[in-house]
């Protein structure tokens, strides 16, 4: 009898009932995707996921009302926890010194062992806006974290002949999950999509909890980065997120620590009330200004009134950015936790000494800043900048670890609602629209392919630039808002984004080369881009509407299929 010729089926994840994971099956993904976390996981959707609909859709009426022409405030209802006395729990020693801090993705593995070995005092591993979403990308950076966590990490580059493993002395781990808005296709609970964050935070706390826990008690860890919250009901979910995972785990409350990205427009308005939430399981606050930037024009996308100037010129000197970090930091002080500065994207020159000791100066100004308002520490993009940083922070704070403990009367005390609004000064141009173009298009076409974190033109970009190019470009045809065209004004039309969104896909095609232009999913992404700014409404996010361009279901006849 001949043998038989058909394909094995393909192997499963051993998920719990309702639980049906549809990625790409690997047996190194399996060690992360065991039966009991995703049960854990499971069990966090199931509690929470009403109150997560619930906030999204409060979202959304918000931002209705600011449609119809209402101006964020601070809540009168929630008075009397911006005026009371309380503070957040004590800063874990462990966390003191959190002066340089660099962020980056969780995968590659390689960038993950240089990150903790950088000289940084923390750094940030991304599942959000520095990593393109793909199965492969999630499960390899959860891999990545929890040997990072156990010390084991290491990775041999065959082609130099090199191996990477940790130093004796590396960067607290901190570890960013993606925002409530994004779901995880690849992971369904219950026949719904699983909550993007919960599968980050979940994976990640059940398989590392332990290492962090152990012989330390509370506030050793885990940490984490939240994002991209817009109200203080935000934050209530993940402390109850928190304590669900301290009792199922059996280690004190307030070990989990968290610092929460101020990085939206309606967040500034509620940092007391989000601190309060959080504040046995607090980290502080952080300065998301490049997402700030795109929220303010979200925020106010239907207000002709407040259109920006080209992005380059929204920078900290603007009055609402300016105001938003003084008021940051007092209100961070005010409450004993950490106020964290932004990100300096800038990466090494490499061919033109000059002009990398010019890009050099402009973060150390920028980082001399940041200390000298009041911030604790600050973010960096490549390693190349964290010497000069720690250089101006360590110079400043004079061997102390943090400024937390100085005095409360503060810029910050004083700025009020209309300096947090007040509409930014500039110059509108046909060439910042280009720049929006470019740089939105090549982004979007690396995100696509996989990568998130992308060097262009001399800086580290993330999904935050691409945010604040689609957006201001729609704002600026939404309100046909008059551009500097070389000393000629004209008008922000569909047509002339026609135009340049040609004209400049043929400059990157260009600069990258024809064949690599052609293999890339540039064309693509220039499609994609164009749409998202000629759209009639405004899309909440741009990776949101191109996630289901990199979802890649299990082949139809695996036995994992429901």
């Amino acid at each position: 009898m001949a043998a038989s010729t058909a394909a094995a089926p393909a192997p499963c994840y051993d998920a719990p009932e309702g639980v049906d994971v549809r990625g790409r099956y690997d047996r190194e993904f399996a060690s992360i995707l065991t039966r009991d976390a995703l049960a854990f996981v499971a069990g966090l959707q199931r509690e929470f996921r009403g109150a997560v609909r619930y906030a999204m859709e409060q979202r959304r009426e918000v931002q209705r009302r600011y449609d119809a022409g209402e101006l964020p405030r601070f809540d009168p209802a929630t008075r009397l926890v911006r005026d009371g006395d309380w503070t957040c729990a004590p800063v874990p020693p462990a966390v003191a010194d959190r002066t340089v801090e660099i962020t980056g993705p969780a995968e590659p593995r390689k960038m993950v062992i240089n990150a903790l070995n950088s000289g940084a005092k923390v750094f940030m591993a991304d599942f959000e806006d520095a990593l393109s979403p793909t199965w492969e990308n999630l499960m390899h950076g959860q891999v990545n974290l929890r040997d990072a966590v156990a010390g084991t990490i290491s990775f041999r580059d065959a082609a130099r002949g090199r191996e990477y493993k940790l130093n004796d002395r590396t960067a607290k781990l901190f570890v960013r999950p993606r925002g409530w808005h994004l779901p995880e296709a690849h992971i369904l609970i219950d026949g719904e999509p699983a909550i993007g964050c919960l599968v980050d935070f979940g994976l990640y706390f059940f398989h590392n909890h332990a290492a962090f826990h152990a012989g330390q008690g509370a506030g050793f860890g885990p940490f984490f980065y939240l994002p991209k919250m817009e109200h203080s009901r935000e934050a209530r979910i993940w402390n109850g997120v928190f304590q669900r995972a301290e009792k199922a785990a059996g280690i004190e409350p307030g070990s989990i620590r968290a610092t929460v990205l101020v990085e939206t427009l309606p967040a500034v308005f509620q940092m007391n009330e989000i601190l309060h939430e959080l504040r046995e399981h607090s980290a502080g606050l952080n300065c998301g200004r490049w997402d700030y930037i795109f929220s303010y024009v979200k925020t106010f996308r239907a207000h002709p009134d407040r259109l920006l100037p080209d992005r380059a010129l929204v920078g900290m000197a603007q009055h609402f950015m300016r105001s938003y970090s003084h008021l940051l930091i007092h209100t961070c002080h005010r409450r004993g936790v950490h106020a964290m500065g932004g990100m300096a994207a800038q990466i090494p020159i490499k061919d033109d000494a000059a002009a990398n000791e010019a890009a050099l100066e402009l973060v150390r100004k920028d980082k001399l800043r940041e200390v000298r308002a009041g911030h604790d520490g600050t973010w960096a993009a490549h390693p190349g900048l964290i010497p000069a940083i720690r250089e101006v922070f360590e110079g400043h704070l004079g061997g102390r670890p943090n400024q937390i403990g100085d005095a409360a009367e503060h810029e910050g005390a004083s700025v009020r609602e209309e300096d947090l609004i007040q509409p930014p000064r500039g110059a509108r141009t046909v060439d910042g629209l280009r720049l929006n173009v470019r740089v939105g298009v090549q982004y979007l076409a690396a995100w696509l392919a996989g990568s998130g974190s992308v060097p262009l033109y001399n800086l580290m970009e993330d999904a935050a630039t691409a945010e604040i190019s689609r957006v201001q470009n729609w704002q600026w045809l939404r309100h046909g808002a008059a551009l500097d065209a070389g000393g000629v004004e004209v008008r922000a039309t569909p047509e002339l984004l026609a135009r340049v969104v040609e004209e400049e896909m043929a400059r990157v095609e260009a600069e990258v080369g024809h064949e690599r232009f052609r293999k890339g999913r540039y064309a693509e992404a220039g499609r994609i881009f164009s749409r998202q700014c000629t759209t009639p409404e405004l899309d909440d996010f741009l990776t949101l509407d191109a996630y289901n361009l990199i979802v890649a279901h299990h082949p139809d006849d695996s036995p994992c299929k429901l």
